[in-house]
């Protein structure tokens, strides 16, 4: 899908005179590429053990829209890209990592949330009177409040997103990652995804794709190799991960000053 003409404008804007950057509005372009996404990877389907596909794109609209607004308006110094969304994050608010409490009290966003096609009745969608926090997103936007304070200074200098928009679950409420899927099933997936990370990154304009975790680096790297940006990688802030366990703020804090990316 060719990149819009809004967002090549954008980026003659950037190239030409960057003191006009602030001024460019990129979150209706970010709009347009989130929709497209969302209709695209509904129309894909997908075998056992997979048998409940969530798409908070979709039953989530209002507060992704809100998101893009808060968070998408100008280009980035730097993306920070996830795998996809965790059951009670991006599942219940449609923003990556976005765990109820601080969607609401820090980033101010709340909103009418809907219910997936199907729902598997071990995960439910709650949207935000969902009471479960998601540890990896009290982790990340925890880290933001504490290190920038306000939510505008954060979204100055980086954008927040997921490489793939979809949860698949087994019947048990089991959670399958986009890399177990089949090899087939994985692949349309993430054409289709590869698509939708480079048109972001169009509009955009980041210095460096910061993954967060090795699947998201990998990918980052395999589809915007040969592009004048760096790719970098922070530990996830997975419960599930022994060492981010261990401190998880202090450690990323680390890597993204190591990165460049703090000062």
């Amino acid at each position: 899908m060719p990149t819009c003409p809004a967002a090549q404008c954008r980026v003659e804007i950037r190239r030409h005179t960057p003191n006009l950057v602030s001024m460019a509005n990129c979150s209706a372009d970010l709009k347009e590429i989130y929709r497209a996404l969302s209709a695209d990877v509904g129309r894909l389907s997908f075998g056992l053990p997979v048998t409940h596909v969530y798409n908070p794109l979709e039953y989530a609209r209002n507060p992704v829209g809100q998101y893009l607004d808060m968070a998408g308006s100008t280009p980035k110094r730097a993306v920070f890209l996830g795998m996809n969304p965790g059951p009670y994050g991006m599942v219940q608010t449609g923003v990556p990592f976005g765990t109820v409490g601080l969607v609401r009290e820090w980033l101010g966003i709340d909103g009418p949330v809907g219910k997936p096609a199907v729902e598997n009745p071990k995960r439910p969608v709650l949207g935000f009177g969902c009471a479960r926090e998601e540890v990896s997103g009290t982790r990340f936007w925890g880290w933001a409040r504490e290190h920038f304070g306000r939510p505008e200074r954060f979204f100055e200098r980086f954008f927040v997103a997921n490489y793939c928009p979809l949860v698949f679950m087994e019947e048990s409420g089991r959670n399958r990652t986009p890399d177990k899927l089949a090899a087939a099933e994985r692949r349309e997936l993430f054409r289709i995804c590869d698509e939708a990370l480079t048109r972001v990154i169009d509009v955009l304009q980041p210095e460096i794709v910061i993954g967060v975790g090795k699947f998201a680096e990998d990918r980052a790297k395999s589809v915007l190799s040969g592009r004048r940006l760096r790719i970098g990688r922070v530990l996830h802030p997975s419960p599930a991960s022994p060492v981010a366990n261990r401190g998880w703020a202090e450690q990323a804090e680390a890597q993204l000053a190591e990165l460049g990316v703090l000062s």
